[in-house]
């Protein structure tokens, strides 16, 4: 750690200050109009702006050389002006364009409504190649998708945006617990690997999210470890150098209140110095009695550029979240799942909530070589802190009366990572190659205590769900947990049981991307070198493992290309195994293949895949022990396959559309000694065989009602499995899943107005599973038909 830091200074340090200077000029029309949202960049650099209501533009801070102007707009040929630029001087380049203004409008229009489409990913995924031409299933979920669809929270419906995706048993909104392709994918935040354990990490608020990447199938690339199945990167916002605003109030059922504020601008003349603060607060209840979900967040950013080539970002998150008891969410019943009413709840009132203070700390460094070879560097602190307690039976009886029961749940998670990596294009004869090369290390510790529990009900005096008051209890001793805390540190009662675990490891990637035929066909040669340390309830596990990864994209034509992959997965695993013996990492691996092609200059794009992911060794919770146990038992080997298909961007002026299907089968094809729960060719608990989802928004272009829309979606899953485990009674099974959703919005410069309604058919959703440890089912209902009400005001 301290070489990678000493690493960053010295980059500052060696940084040489150019002497620049600075382009102005106007982009008009053909009809000598100014031409408003034009992007304006210097061909080969990142340097570039975007032009105003007046249609000028100003680029500073640019070295003495040569360079040619690029002038674009999407759906556009780009022109181009090649000019020279002296130290200390401005020079002036007027660009007339040979479009007119209503040709313009209509294409910067398009644009607009093109906002669905992210055709790159960002700086953290370390690619550098566009996703059209790489050989993996990425999707993005762009800001606009999440302020359309009033999205929140990580917890808060955006998995219909991306094909196979699904939520399964996530505790409300305390963390997200996203499953692809048969598996729990992993969570990263900048490009950092956040899972501080399977609880982890809390959901993030999106007044603070640019967009979340979804990367299917191995991602080797990013350096830290991760399942095979995929993961999710959440971008959060920077400083764009632009000063402007944002702030939005939202209502909604459940006394839903939030407000938050975006503000963007410089520190500074020169625009070297920038800044970007977000903050949210909101109050909200649920359709269930007794819980509650406040949370406040602060996100301050500010970047400096040092020089022409090298900048550094400095970055702090704090998320509060004052929530009920985590367990509150579910029911319990002996006879079957959504036997009881939707608004059901075993929590009586005046239990304590659980509070939790998330911390997130980043620096980043970058320094451009020249045009073609950049160095990143970036540390990152996470700190988490959390005092609840969690709800779950004791006893569930044949008749379905109960015994509640409250258990303490404190926990603490410290992360320290570090990440240096380079990107780079050298040529060798006719091919080019993209280089990629990087160093990630991390140190995570999660302590938690969920050891000290007590009854709310006894056996005389039973909780009979439907009849019994909820509120009757025969005793709530407030002052238990209390005096706990202050007896112990959470570090020795965490050691006491299972609720400890630590993870270290450093880790050496090297890519090769070549490039051959004019960049029509692109092999990508990769491999990963991982030295682990890690422990959970007991001594240290160590594993040292190589895995190559090969990848080919192939371009048909200009806006179609196929792609074949290979990888090893190696992902390292915690936990406590039931039989006492020692935790194995996942082995095994992934061939995927697919197409991707761009319909109508980009406009909308579409990608299919197939994918088969074979992995041994993976643990999965002992079904025959309580949730809170910690013990689990080794499957054995595992196959997950099957196919995706997306469809994202504007179909038509004012039309845009996300559309997705995903087939997923996830098996047992051996079974480890001494597991009895799954035999082999039995189905891997945690899927939707079927997910389907669409969402459309038209907005009105022209006229009067300029600025109206009307939008919409469904969400459908079908043959769900359960979570935990399958029924010993073949007729009950979790039903399928049913969602629609509708709105109406209108926007104007300044204002953007949003209305849904979600649940429209107000339908019974829920998910769940069975639990054989008390005999029962259980599962946790989503909201029936509630509403939202938006008004954003951008300055």
């Amino acid at each position: 750690m301290k070489l990678i830091i000493t690493g960053l200074l010295l980059l500052v340090n060696i940084a040489v200050f150019a002497q620049t200077g600075t382009i102005i000029g106007t982009v008009t029309t053909s009809d000598d109009q100014p031409a408003e949202f034009v992007n304006v960049g210097l061909k080969g650099t990142s340097k570039g702006a975007i032009t105003d209501k007046k249609g000028t533009y100003q680029i500073k801070n640019v070295e003495a050389g040569s360079y040619t102007v690029t002038v674009a707009v999407i759906g556009l040929e780009p022109e181009e002006k090649t000019i020279d630029v002296r130290a200390n001087a401005t020079v002036t380049v007027d660009i007339s364009l040979t479009e007119s203004s209503k040709r313009l409008s209509e294409v910067v229009v398009t644009s607009d409504m093109n906002r669905y489409n992210n055709k790159n990913t960002s700086e953290g995924l370390r690619l550098t190649t566009p996703i059209q031409e790489l050989p993996q299933n990425i999707q993005v979920v762009s800001s606009s998708m999440l302020k359309d669809q009033q999205v929140i929270s990580m917890s808060d419906g955006l998995v219909r945006n991306v094909s196979g995706l699904v939520r399964n048993e996530h505790w409300g909104d305390m963390y997200a617990n996203i499953s692809a392709r048969g598996a729990q994918i992993q969570a990263f935040r900048n490009g950092f690997n956040v899972v501080n354990s399977y609880w982890g990490p809390l959901t993030e608020d999106m007044s603070f999210v640019e967009n979340i990447e979804f990367v299917k199938g191995p991602a080797g690339f990013m350096l830290s470890s991760g399942d095979p199945a995929g993961l999710y990167n959440v971008v959060t916002k920077k400083p764009t150098g632009l000063n402007k605003g944002e702030v939005n109030f939202t209502v909604g059922s459940f006394d839903l209140f939030r407000g938050s504020l975006d503000v963007d601008g410089k520190l500074s003349k020169n625009g070297r110095l920038l800044y970007r603060v977000n903050v949210a607060a909101q109050n909200k209840g649920s359709f269930r009695a007794n819980e509650y979900n406040n949370r406040y967040s602060i996100a301050p950013v500010i970047s400096y550029q040092l020089d022409e080539k090298t900048k550094l970002t400095l970055e702090y998150n704090y998320q509060r979240a004052d929530m009920s008891n985590v367990g509150s969410y579910y029911v319990f019943a002996a006879n079957g799942y959504a036997t009881l009413p939707y608004d059901f709840t075993m929590m009586p009132a005046g239990i304590p909530g659980t509070k939790i203070n998330d911390h997130s700390i980043y620096a980043n460094l970058t320094h451009n070589f020249n045009d073609k070879w950049k160095i990143t560097g970036q540390v990152a602190r996470f700190i988490y802190n959390q005092e609840g307690s969690s709800a779950w039976p004791n006893t569930v009886f044949a008749d379905g009366s109960m015994i509640r029961n409250i258990g303490i749940w404190d926990a603490r998670s410290n992360m320290m990572m570090a990440q240096v990596f380079v990107n780079g294009e050298v040529e060798t004869g006719s091919i080019r190659h993209r280089i990629l090369g990087g160093l990630d290390m991390a140190n995570k510790k999660y302590l938690a205590d969920w050891s000290t529990g007590f009854d709310l009900d006894d056996s005389a005096n039973r909780f009979v769900p439907g009849v019994s008051d909820v509120n009757s209890v025969i005793g709530y001793p407030n002052h238990l947990f209390d005096s706990l805390r202050n007896a112990l540190p959470l570090e020795q009662r965490a050691y006491g049981g299972y609720g400890f675990q630590t993870q270290s490891y450093t880790s050496l990637y090297l890519q090769d991307e070549l490039a051959f035929f004019g960049n029509k066909a692109r092999l990508t040669l990769a491999g990963r070198y991982t030295d682990l340390r890690q422990a959970y309830a007991g001594p240290d596990d160590k594993a040292k493992h190589f895995t190559p990864r090969v990848g080919l994209s192939v371009s048909v034509d200009k806006s179609t290309s196929v792609y074949a992959l290979y990888d090893q997965a190696f992902v390292p695993q915690t936990g406590v195994m039931t039989s006492g013996a020692q935790v194995q990492p996942i082995t095994g691996n992934n061939m995927e293949a697919g197409i991707k092609k761009q319909w109508f200059g980009g406009r909308w794009n579409t990608g299919l895949s197939v994918y088969r992911i074979l992995k041994n060794n993976e643990l999965i919770a002992d079904p025959n022990q309580a949730p809170t146990s910690g013990l689990s038992i080794e499957l054995g080997q595992k196959v997950s396959q099957g196919v995706e298909f997306d469809l994202k961007g504007t179909l038509a002026r004012g039309l845009s559309l996300i559309a997705n299907y995903a087939y997923t089968d996830s098996r047992v094809l051996k079974v480890a000694e001494g597991v009895t729960a799954l035999k082999e060719g039995d189905v891997v608990p945690g899927f939707a065989r079927h997910t389907a989802n669409a969402w459309l928004v038209y907005r009105i272009q022209s006229g009067a009602l300029k600025g109206f829309g009307i939008q919409g979606g469904a969400s459908y899953l079908g043959d769900r499995q359960t979570y935990w485990e399958a029924s010993p009674d073949p007729s009950q099974k979790i039903k399928d899943f049913v969602k629609v959703d509708a709105g109406l919005s209108w926007e104007n410069d300044k204002f953007k107005v949003t209305a849904n309604v979600f649940n429209l058919l107000n339908e019974y959703l829920y998910s769940g599973s069975y639990y054989s440890y008390s005999g029962a089912y259980y599962w946790q209902a989503d909201p029936p038909r509630n509403f939202r009400l938006s008004v954003g005001y951008s300055f």
